[in-house]
């Protein structure tokens, strides 16, 4: 069976590379994903790189309620608590929500926690699709990729079952604050 089978989520932000990673490992383990995109091109092409087993849409699309069937949401991967925050009412008890900008983490957990919702963030750095050749290289000597900052955000929302208001910093070491 696979990981993420009879699993939503719902993927919302700026349309990054790590956006599309993350929704690329929950399609291929099996969950029903929604993706938010903002331009047509964006939509395409994510709609392109996920096939079927994801729907694109834009992200004012996503506010009104992620699934048609009424039925909530397991996860929600998002860039900031605002854009979090329209999709909590639909958001499963139990479930889990990941940000990938980690600003407020600890008071939108605390905030949650009475609905067993569990509230961390990712904080990466150093990423090949933002970098721009001037910054330094981290201790480990290379650029990470969009690919292990969807693998450390799908760790928080799925296996990390005992903790919230946690920032993991995926930064290749540089310690970024």
């Amino acid at each position: 069976m696979p990981r993420y089978a009879g699993r939503r989520a719902v993927v919302v932000g700026q349309a990054t590379s790590i956006d599309l990673a993350i929704a690329k490992r929950l399609v291929e383990g099996g969950a029903e994903v929604l993706l938010a995109a903002g331009t047509p091109h964006e939509r395409a092409y994510a709609s392109a790189e996920l096939g079927s087993a994801a729907r694109v849409v834009t992200p004012a699309a996503v506010g009104h309620g992620p699934w048609s069937d009424g039925e909530g949401v397991d996860f929600v991967f998002a860039d900031t608590v605002a854009t979090a925050r329209p999709l909590l009412p639909y958001l499963r008890d139990g479930g889990g929500v990941v940000l990938t900008t980690p600003a407020a983490v600890h008071e939108f957990a605390a905030e949650l926690a009475s609905r067993g919702i569990r509230v961390n963030a990712v904080a990466p750095g150093c990423i090949e699709a933002s970098a721009d050749g001037t910054a330094p290289l981290p201790p480990l000597g290379r650029l990470g990729s969009a690919e292990e900052v969807a693998r450390a955000a799908l760790f928080l929302a799925t296996d990390a079952t005992f903790t919230t208001g946690a920032r993991l910093p995926v930064d290749g070491g540089l310690g970024t604050p």
